[in-house]
């Protein structure tokens, strides 16, 4: 049971996966808007938009990450218990 439950985890880690697609388009929506606001700022809106799509999908990465620790981890565990 408690292996399963490191499984079950390691799939919620994938969730931040999810999060991350709904924030990257909500920064790109952002900058859409700016750019239809003001469309002479377009470079500096852009470099912002960028910096914002990398600190969105580092998170996504982070998340990613942990998944696949716990998973490995348990492949491991699993075969040394063979």
């Amino acid at each position: 049971m408690f292996e399963s439950a490191k499984v079950i985890g390691s799939g919620l880690a994938t969730i931040s996966l999810a999060g991350s697609g709904v924030g990257i388009g909500i920064v790109f929506a952002g900058l859409m808007l700016a750019i239809s606001r003001n469309p002479f700022m377009v470079k500096q809106l852009f470099t912002y938009a960028i910096l914002g799509f990398a600190l969105t999908e580092a998170i996504a990465l982070f998340g990613l990450m942990m998944a696949f620790f716990v998973f490995v981890r348990n492949l491991i565990i699993i075969f040394l218990k063979l």
